[in-house]
């Protein structure tokens, strides 16, 4: 695709189609319920930039998701993967959806990127964790939209990954899901959020949780900022709330973090009380 074609393109889409693909672009593969949820309010919920006018009805509002997604699906903005979220029953609602070339080459033009980013069918295990990071994501702006937070920063993965060099010198990598900064009152709130499907081992979250520690101990977060993020696992229910709460309690080398408040376990139901209840980000020197 030429400059003078992608331009035209550009020219082309409303301000909706293109917040659209720049959320698909941030959040790698959305269903198309969250995109309605995105981008198509429906009657009293607050609207804002690129989400068009607000619908009566859920039923028009999904209508209107899937005639757009549809036409940007014909001009190879964006495409739909083969497995459906739910099933076929699931209808419309399931399919997920990523960019596709001609949408992944448009924004590479309009963020001046060099590197291509490759679209694959990728694995239902990699799908199902992007689309519960991207349902906590939206959640985020949902209650922003709300007017229960201000929602000062919300990153995605990779923008969300951290760099520090470990105690012996050596570069380390921390990958939370999201980072995001929101506000109330007059207080600031930092959080480092994982998406917890129930896949992973104890030993697993341990070894993350380790590597918060690691990065808090380094101190670069709250040189910046004078304190450290908060760190909630947000998980689907009870059972799995009280295992991992269990496995980061008996970890001796985290106890003193444990102690601070650093780490939160909560249920995906329990998510927006959580997050508006202000729980304040651990002041670690």
């Amino acid at each position: 695709m030429k400059y003078n074609d992608i331009a035209s393109l550009m020219e082309s889409l409303s301000e909706r189609d293109l917040s659209i693909l720049e959320s698909l672009r941030a959040h790698r593969a959305l269903t198309t319920a969250l995109i309605r949820r995105l981008h198509f309010p429906i009657g009293g919920e607050p609207r804002e930039a690129g989400s068009g006018k607000s619908h009566a009805t859920e039923m028009a509002a999904a209508v209107a998701t899937i005639r757009v997604l549809t036409r940007l699906e014909s001009r190879r903005l964006i495409t739909r993967l083969h497995r459906r979220i739910g099933g076929v029953r699931a209808g419309s609602t399931g399919i997920v959806w990523q960019l596709g070339a001609a949408g992944e080459r448009l924004l590479r033009a309009r963020h001046g990127d060099s590197a291509r980013r490759r679209y694959s069918e990728p694995s239902p295990a990699f799908v199902a964790h992007t689309l519960v990071v991207a349902d906590l994501a939206i959640r985020l702006y949902e209650l922003a939209r709300q007017g229960a937070i201000e929602l000062l920063r919300l990153e995605a993965e990779p923008e969300c990954w951290r760099t520090f060099l470990s105690a012996h010198g050596a570069r380390q990598w921390l990958k939370p899901d999201l980072f995001a900064i929101t506000a109330g009152g007059d207080f600031e709130h930092h959080w480092f959020i994982e998406a917890d499907n129930a896949t992973e081992h104890a030993p697993v979250i341990v070894r993350k949780a380790l590597q918060y520690q690691h990065y808090a101990n380094a101190g670069i977060h709250q040189q910046e900022h004078g304190l450290f993020p908060a760190v909630a696992w947000v998980v689907p229910d009870e059972k799995r709330q009280a295992a991992i709460r269990a496995a980061l309690d008996t970890e001796p080398k985290l106890r003193d973090l444990v102690v601070a408040g650093l780490f939160h376990v909560v249920t995906t139901d329990e998510f927006p009380a959580f997050i508006t209840g202000n729980h304040a980000s651990p002041a670690i020197p």
